[in-house]
C-alpha cells in the first residue's frame, strides 16, 4: 500500500538550508568545478565593485590547508542595521538568499552575480567563513559556520583601509571529491577577468608550499590585449586589433578583432564578464554585422574599381562573388572578443552560457555595422587584406562543398563505412568504443584480441595530415582522415553533430615513442579544430600501452609483470627483487605484442589504462596547437628551449 501523503510530508527549508540540501542548483556541481566556482562567486562581488568604479585591486590567496582569502579595495559591504530585518547589512548579505545590492540599479548598473545568491551560497557551503570589512575608518568582522552566524558583528579597531576580505574553508562533507584548489584553474579565470576589465589589478597567490607562487594579471589595453594574447605565435594580417567601443540603449559594447593566416575562427563572447560559451543574441548580432559590413565594403571596392577602369577605358573583368561572402568566409582566420555589459541579462539555462535577450541582437548588429563601415573606410589597407582572405576562404568553401557532395553518401552522412574498419556488433553508441590504431601490424593484433561485441578497430597507415596548415576542403579529401570521419559518422566542422556519433569512446592507440606521440598530437589537432565537441563531451581517450615487459624466473614458471613508466619499472624491480638473470624487455611498439598481450595490457576494460582528454582551457589549448603545429618557428623554438630541461625520456 502506498505511503500516505499529507501536509506532514511538506518540508520548509529555512535560511540557507536549501543550499546545503541541493548545492548543485546553486554552484552547478559539488565536484572540482563547483569547488572553484565558490571562489569565482566571491571574486565576482569584487569585480562588480570595480565595474561600479570603486575597486582597482583584488587579491586571491590560497592559504595553507586550502583556505581561500579574497581581498579587495572596494567600498566594503555595509555594516549598518537594516531596519526591516533587524540585523546588520553584512549579516543579511551573508545569510540570506537574494539579498544584496545587485537588485538596486543605482548601486550596481551591471553585475555578473545577478541572482544575488553568490556570497551567501559560499557561506552555506563552507565549514566556516570569516568576513572582514574596512569601512568608514573602522574594521568590522563576523564569523559564520555552514551559513549560520556564530557571533555578533565585532569592531576590531581603526584603519585607513577600505574594502572587504572574505576567508573561507569549503565544507568537505559537501565537496566529497576534493577540497584542493588548482592554481592553474583559478589563474585561467582571473586572467580572463583582468582582460575583460582593463585597468584592474588581480593578484593570485599560492601559500600552500615552501615555494610560494604569485602572479599579477593587469592589462591596460583590455580586450585588445586579450586578442593579441589569443593570436600569440600566429602570423597576423594587421598588427593592431580592430577595436570598437560604444554604448547604445543602456548596453555597453566592447569588441576587439584581428585576422591571422590560419583557417579557423576563434570567437569568445562575454556578458557581464560571464563567458557565454554557447553564444547568444549578442554573438549572432556581431556575426551578422561583420558579414554585412565586409560584403558592403567589398561592393563599394568593386564598384570603385569598375568606375576607375571605365574612366581609363580598360576592359572590366568582374571578380564579384556569386551571392557575396558567407559568414564562414569572413570569419576564417578571425580572432575576436565580444564583451557586453547589460543591466538585465536573460540567460538560457542555469549554466548562464547563452544570452537570450532578443533586443540585444539588433542593437549589437546596428552598432557594430556602423562602426565597422567607418573603420574600413578609414583603414582601406586592412579592408583589402580582409577581403583577400575572405576571397580565398570563399573559393575553399566552394571546393569543400564539392568535396561534401562527392562524399555525402559516406563521409558526412554515414551512408557507408571505410574498408579498413573492423566494426563491432553492438549498435548502442554508449556501449561502443573505437580504437584508432597506429599501423597495420598493431591493427591486426587489435582485431584478434578485441571484444568484437563493443570494440571496433580502425588502423592508420602512412603520414597523418597536419590540419593546422590545411583548409577544410583538403581535410575532407584527405585519404588518411576520410576513414576517421566516415567511421565516427558525425560529420565535420560546422556540420559536426554529436548525436550521430557511432562510438562514445574514441581511443587513440599509438606506440609509446616519439612517432606515436606525433600521431597522438596530429589526431588531437584534427579533433580540436574540426570536431571539438567530441573532446568537450569527454569522448576522446589515449590508450596507455606498457613500456616494459618484465619476466622473473626461468622456464615455463616465469612471473610476468608490465610497467607503464620507468618509475613503475624501478618499483617492480625493487619489490620483486629482480636481478641480472631476469629478463626486462623494452617494447619498441604495439606491433611487438601478440594479440593476447595487447588485450591484457591495453584493451581489456577491467585492466587497461586510458587517459581522458579534457579541454580545461580552450584558450591555452588553441595557443598550444597553433604554436606546436603552425608555421611560425620562433614560438616553437622558444617553447622547446624553455621546456627541454624538463624532458626525462627523449626518444631519439
Amino acid at each position: 500500500m502506498a505511503k500516505e501523503y499529507d501536509a506532514q510530508n511538506i518540508q520548509v527549508l529555512k535560511g540557507l538550508e536549501a543550499v546545503r540540501v541541493r548545492p548543485g542548483m546553486y554552484i552547478g556541481s559539488t565536484s572540482v568545478d563547483g569547488l572553484h566556482h565558490m571562489v569565482y562567486e566571491v571574486v565576482d562581488n569584487s569585480i562588480d565593485e570595480a565595474l561600479a568604479g570603486f575597486c582597482s585591486h583584488i587579491t586571491v590567496t590560497i592559504e595553507k590547508e586550502n583556505i581561500i582569502r579574497v581581498d579587495d579595495d572596494g567600498r566594503g559591504i555595509p555594516v549598518d542595521m537594516h531596519e526591516g530585518e533587524g540585523m546588520s547589512a553584512l549579516e543579511l548579505v551573508m545569510t540570506r538568499l537574494h539579498a544584496g545590492g545587485k537588485f538596486d540599479k543605482d548601486t550596481y548598473k551591471v553585475s555578473g552575480g545577478l541572482h544575488g545568491v553568490g556570497v551567501s551560497v559560499v557561506n552555506a557551503l563552507s565549514t566556516w567563513l570569516e568576513a572582514t570589512v574596512y569601512r568608514d575608518g573602522v574594521v568590522y568582522q563576523q564569523r559564520y559556520a555552514q551559513g549560520i552566524t556564530q557571533n555578533n558583528l565585532q569592531t576590531l579597531g581603526s584603519t585607513d583601509k577600505r574594502g572587504t576580505t572574505i576567508r573561507f574553508a569549503a565544507d568537505p562533507t559537501i565537496f566529497t571529491d576534493t577540497t584542493e584548489y588548482s592554481y592553474d584553474t583559478l589563474a585561467i579565470r582571473l586572467r580572463e577577468l583582468a582582460f575583460l576589465n582593463k585597468g584592474i589589478r588581480i593578484i593570485l597567490k599560492d601559500e600552500r608550499s615552501n615555494q610560494e607562487k604569485e602572479r599579477l594579471f593587469f592589462f591596460e589595453d583590455g580586450v585588445s590585449g586579450f586578442v593579441r594574447y589569443l593570436n600569440k605565435g600566429r602570423s597576423v594580417l594587421h598588427p593592431q586589433p580592430i577595436y570598437l567601443e560604444t554604448e547604445r540603449d543602456g548596453i555597453q559594447l566592447e569588441i576587439a578583432m584581428q585576422y591571422n593566416d590560419s583557417y579557423s575562427e576563434n570567437l569568445s563572447s562575454y556578458v557581464n564578464n560571464i563567458n557565454t560559451r554557447e553564444g547568444g543574441t549578442h554573438l549572432t548580432g556581431f556575426r551578422s554585422a561583420l558579414t554585412r559590413a565586409i560584403n558592403k565594403s567589398y561592393e563599394i571596392v568593386e564598384s570603385d574599381k569598375k568606375e576607375a577602369k571605365a574612366k581609363a577605358g580598360k576592359k572590366i573583368k568582374s571578380e564579384e562573388m556569386d551571392g557575396g561572402f558567407s559568414g564562414e568566409d569572413v570569419r576564417e582566420g578571425l580572432t575576436a572578443v565580444i564583451s557586453i555589459k547589460i543591466a538585465n541579462p536573460q540567460f538560457e539555462g542555469q549554466t548562464k552560457q547563452k544570452l537570450g535577450n532578443s533586443e540585444v541582437k539588433g542593437i549589437v548588429d546596428s552598432a557594430v555595422y556602423e562602426r565597422l563601415m567607418i573603420y574600413f573606410e578609414e583603414n582601406p589597407s586592412i579592408l583589402y587584406a580582409v577581403i583577400d582572405k575572405a576571397m580565398l576562404a570563399a573559393r575553399a568553401r566552394i571546393a569543400a562543398r564539392k568535396a561534401r557532395e562527392r562524399e555525402r553518401k559516406n563521409v558526412l552522412t554515414g551512408g557507408g563505412l571505410p574498408g579498413k574498419l573492423t566494426d563491432c556488433s553492438e549498435k548502442d553508441p554508449q556501449k561502443c568504443e573505437i580504437f584508432i590504431v597506429e599501423g597495420d601490424s598493431a591493427g591486426g593484433s587489435a582485431k584478434q584480441g578485441r571484444n568484437p561485441a563493443i570494440q571496433a578497430i580502425l588502423p592508420l597507415w602512412g603520414k597523418m595530415l597536419n590540419v593546422e596548415k590545411t583548409r577544410l576542403d583538403k581535410v575532407i579529401d584527405n585519404e588518411k582522415l576520410q576513414p576517421i570521419i566516415l567511421a565516427l559518422g558525425a560529420g565535420i566542422g560546422e556540420d559536426f553533430n554529436l548525436e550521430k556519433l557511432r562510438y562514445h569512446k574514441v581511443v587513440i592507440m599509438a606506440d609509446a615513442d616519439v612517432d606515436g606521440s606525433h600521431i597522438n598530437t596530429l589526431l588531437l589537432t584534427f579533433f580540436f579544430r574540426y570536431m571539438q565537441a567530441l573532446i568537450t563531451a569527454g569522448h576522446v581517450y589515449l590508450a596507455c600501452p606498457p613500456l616494459y615487459k618484465m619476466m622473473k624466473g626461468s622456464g615455463k614458471n616465469k612471473d610476468i609483470y608490465y610497467a607503464y613508466s620507468d618509475e613503475e619499472r624501478d618499483a617492480l624491480m625493487k619489490e620483486y627483487n629482480f636481478t641480472e638473470k631476469d629478463d626486462i624487455q623494452r617494447f619498441k611498439g604495439l606491433g611487438e605484442m601478440n594479440y593476447e598481450e595487447l588485450w591484457r595490457t591495453t584493451m581489456d576494460p577491467s585492466r587497461r589504462r586510458l587517459k581522458l582528454i579534457k579541454l580545461e582551457d580552450a584558450v591555452e589549448a588553441d595557443l598550444v596547437f597553433s604554436m606546436l603545429m603552425g608555421d611560425e618557428v620562433p614560438p616553437r623554438r622558444q617553447f622547446i628551449e624553455e621546456n627541454a630541461l624538463y624532458v626525462t625520456n627523449l626518444d631519439v
